[in-house]
């Protein structure tokens, strides 16, 4: 695999983990360096190991996975999206807002982001491709947008906090559903 093929399909991997950021800097009220680092790093890390999973998997038990994965990731991001929205129409002064950069909502906003990966990782094995260093360039380019992803979203967030979470919401919404219509269609 040349380095301009790699490129190509690491941003191309990036782009969902990117637009989530950027839905994740929409909904907070102000985006510290803490939930950057938590960000980028998780979305690189799982962008990183989906594609070994998958190369490890074979291609029996990833052809099984294959068939509902999207609606996996439609139904994270459909239901992270929903919250993002309800969460939109409530005052925030009467309560706290969670924080989409920690616990489990983090971990399913990594999952959601990186189901693609996996075919990647499945499709290096069928081609017979060493998958440490194509799964080290695509977790880093992952990374390095989820970072730019949620400070472009923070910069343009703060103006209209509850408006911009229900874009958020809409965003994450868009996202499953195009991952689903993707995947049905194709």
């Amino acid at each position: 695999m040349n380095w301009l093929n790699l490129l190509g399909i690491s941003v191309g991997l990036a782009m969902d983990a990117f637009a989530v950021s950027v839905a994740v800097g929409l909904s907070l009220s102000d985006v510290t360096p803490r939930h950057t680092f938590r960000i980028a790093f998780h979305f690189g890390l799982f962008q990183f190991l989906m594609p070994v999973l998958g190369w490890a998997a074979g291609s029996e038990v990833a052809a099984r996975f294959a068939a509902y994965d999207h609606w996996i990731a439609f139904g994270l991001l459909a239901f992270v999206g929903g919250k993002m929205l309800l969460d939109a129409r409530h005052d925030r002064r009467s309560f706290s807002q969670s924080d989409p950069t920690r616990g489990a909502m983090l971990v399913t906003l990594s999952v959601a982001t990186s189901l693609d990966a996996l075919a990647v990782g499945l499709s290096m094995a069928f081609l017979q491709v060493s998958v440490w260093v194509p799964c080290v360039v695509i977790g880093l380019v992952a990374g390095t947008l989820s970072a730019i992803g949620i400070r472009f979203g923070a910069r343009f967030g703060s103006r209209s906090r509850r408006w911009a979470e229900a874009a958020g919401g809409v965003i994450l919404l868009f996202i499953g559903g195009r991952i689903l219509i993707s995947h049905l269609a194709g």
